[in-house]
C-alpha cells in the first residue's frame, strides 16, 4: 500500500519548483524533513512570549490551516495531536507564518482557559533559563522563570502517560 497524501493536502501545498517560487512566491510549499516533519514555534499573540516548540507533519499543518486551531505531530507518542483536546487549553491561531525557505512555521495563538501551553502545568514550555557566561556562579544551572504552575497536570491528565521520554 502506498502512503499517499490526501487530495485536499495536495491542493493546499504547492510542489517546490524553484528557489524563487519558495522564497518570493505566493504559494505555500512547505519543506518537511526526512521524518516528514516541520518545526513550529508557537508564541502568545498578545505578549509575544514563546510558549512552545512543536513539530507538524503534513496532516497537522493542513488541519491547523483548515480549523484555525493548532495541531501538532507528537514525536514521542507518534500521533496527531490537537493541542488542548484533553486539557481544554486549545490554541486558537491568530496568525500562521512560514519562514523564508518554508521549512519552519511560526504560530501566534490565543490559549483558552488558564493560558497555559505546557503539559507540566506552566504557561510556557520554556519555564527555566540556563545560566550562561563566565560571570555566572554556576554556568549551566537551571533557574525557574515561572513561580508557579497555572494548572495541576495530575488533575487535568489523570493516568495518561507522560509524553516526556528519557
Amino acid at each position: 500500500m502506498t502512503n499517499r497524501t490526501s487530495p485536499s493536502s495536495e491542493a493546499l501545498f504547492a510542489p517546490r519548483l524553484s528557489i524563487e517560487q519558495v522564497e518570493e512566491g505566493d504559494q505555500l510549499a512547505p519543506k518537511f524533513d526526512e521524518r516528514g516533519l516541520i518545526a513550529c514555534v508557537t508564541t502568545d499573540a498578545a505578549s509575544g512570549e514563546v510558549l512552545m516548540l512543536g513539530y507538524m507533519n503534513r496532516e497537522a499543518l493542513q488541519k491547523t490551516i483548515q480549523t484555525g486551531e493548532a495541531h501538532y505531530w507528537s514525536r514521542s507518542r507518534q500521533v496527531l495531536w490537537h493541542k488542548g483536546a484533553t486539557s481544554g487549553l486549545v490554541q486558537a491561531v491568530e496568525e500562521l507564518r512560514i519562514d523564508d525557505d518554508q521549512d519552519a512555521v511560526w504560530l501566534r495563538v490565543r490559549v483558552a482557559g488558564s493560558g497555559a501551553s505546557c503539559h507540566v502545568g506552566y504557561r510556557s514550555c520554556f519555564y527555566r533559563r540556563v545560566a550562561v557566561g563566565a560571570g555566572q556562579a554556576q554556568p549551566g544551572a537551571l533557574m525557574f522563570t515561572e513561580a508557579e504552575k497555572t494548572f495541576d497536570p495530575g488533575r487535568v491528565y489523570g493516568d495518561a502517560p507522560n509524553p516526556t521520554l528519557l
